[in-house]
């Protein structure tokens, strides 16, 4: 039944994140509830959808190809960086103090997955001039912003979809396939060092992940086939439920007396 259980998840989350984003709500909880640790369940869950976001960057091949070659290489030394050093201090974190921060990392990632694109949409239209200018000061404010988005991916992840689609608009750029290409690809280094320095720690519960990783593929591939039939607004509304009751579960169970 846990396996059966945990590649339902996986599968949704896959469908899910190839279509809306927001699959983590679903697969996250799941380990949890079979009894895994907070922190492995974290980096089982990060190990178990990373190569459908592989996947993805081959969707995006042709739009990453135009982008300029020495932005990708350091946002992407950038991503490395952060996404290290946040996946280091999420092993160096004793698992009562990530139970307490769970339900409020919970609650930060469901309020950027549900106001994320107003606030990017709001701050482009408050910025626009000034960021059609350019320069290092734009480059430099970027690169900050992109390396704390990584720092949060290697720890938890929750919402860094939008958060970089937010960072790469403050950049000046507007087509939105080429910054969901960039997003793919940072958002897999970041995943990807996560998920190796995961392994060297001996944190991922593989008995589970083995299973996760072929629900999320199958899940990527043919479950996303059936979601985009759907309205995408009732998608992203169901994706925003979940995490919402997903949120408050985990501070009933961390704070409740």
């Amino acid at each position: 039944m846990e396996s059966l259980l945990l590649f339902a998840a996986a599968f949704l989350g896959g469908a899910l994140n190839s279509v809306a984003g927001g699959g983590s709500f679903i697969s996250f909880p799941a380990l949890v509830s079979v009894g895994v640790p907070s922190i492995n369940a974290n980096a089982t869950n990060t190990t178990a959808l990373w190569p459908g976001s592989i996947a993805s960057v081959g969707a995006y091949r042709a739009e990453l190809a135009r982008q300029d070659r020495r932005l990708v290489i350091f946002l992407s030394l950038t991503s490395l960086l952060g996404g290290l050093s946040g996946a280091e201090i999420l092993l160096r974190t004793p698992q009562a103090t990530f139970d307490r921060l769970l339900p409020w990392l919970m609650l930060f990632a469901v309020s950027i997955f549900a106001v994320g694109g107003e606030v990017t949409r709001a701050l482009r239209a408050r910025f626009s001039e000034r960021l059609a200018a350019g320069g290092i000061f734009v480059a430099l404010v970027v690169a900050v912003l992109q390396f704390l988005i990584a720092v949060y991916g290697g720890f938890f992840g929750g919402g860094i979809g939008i958060l970089m689609l937010a960072a790469l608009a403050l950049a000046g750029m507007t087509n939105i396939h080429t910054m969901n290409g960039l997003k793919v690809l940072l958002a897999t280094l970041i995943n990807g060092v996560a998920v190796v320095r995961f392994v060297i720690a001996g944190t991922i519960f593989w008995q589970y992940a083995v299973i996760m990783i072929i629900g999320a593929i199958l899940g990527g591939y043919g479950g996303a086939a059936y979601a985009q039939r759907l309205d995408p607004k009732i998608v992203r509304r169901f994706v925003i439920l979940v995490g919402v009751v997903m949120t408050i579960y985990f501070f009933i169970r961390e704070y409740a007396p």
